[in-house]
């Protein structure tokens, strides 16, 4: 969550109300890197029961970028629209604000992936190790709604 919808789209919820990302018609489940750090820090406080496991960290839902804009939309009370724009156009964007090249890159990839259908997944992971649900996209636009607002 933090990566795609707050550094790299707050600048565009709070100046026009609107998400601006390369992710197409895409179905995705943000995850909240504070849920995978503790997620991270369960599996590290006894490793054992994990050694050899593998665990694909998801958000609570897997949905389109306008029912995030949604979520965004009534955690703010206002409007906000989903717009996609060219992972070209959008890195340059990217390249503008100093963001290193490599960087810009690996956010490329992951958007072509996510226009592919690649993060279009939902598992019960991080529940059944942390013992909780993994945060809202609604919970997180709410805890960073000074970053989304003018």
């Amino acid at each position: 969550m933090e990566g795609f919808f707050l550094f790299f789209a707050a600048a565009g919820v709070r100046e026009n109300d609107e998400l601006i990302l390369p992710l197409g018609n895409s179905i995705t489940s943000p995850i909240s890197s504070i849920d995978i750090a503790d997620a991270i820090s369960t599996i590290l406080a006894e490793p054992t029961p994990h050694i050899g496991r593998i665990y694909n960290l998801t958000g609570q839902v897997t949905a389109d970028l306008n029912h995030y804009a949604k979520n965004f939309s009534d955690a703010l009370g206002r409007t906000i629209r989903y717009r996609d724009v060219p992972i070209a156009a959008w890195a340059d964007k990217l390249r503008e604000r100093g963001v290193p090249a490599h960087v810009i890159s690996h956010l490329a990839t992951m958007a072509k992936l996510h226009q592919q259908g690649r993060y279009n997944r939902l598992t019960d992971n991080f529940a059944e190790l942390v013992g909780r649900e993994p945060t809202s996209m609604h919970q997180f636009v709410k805890l960073h709604a000074k970053e989304f607002s003018r």
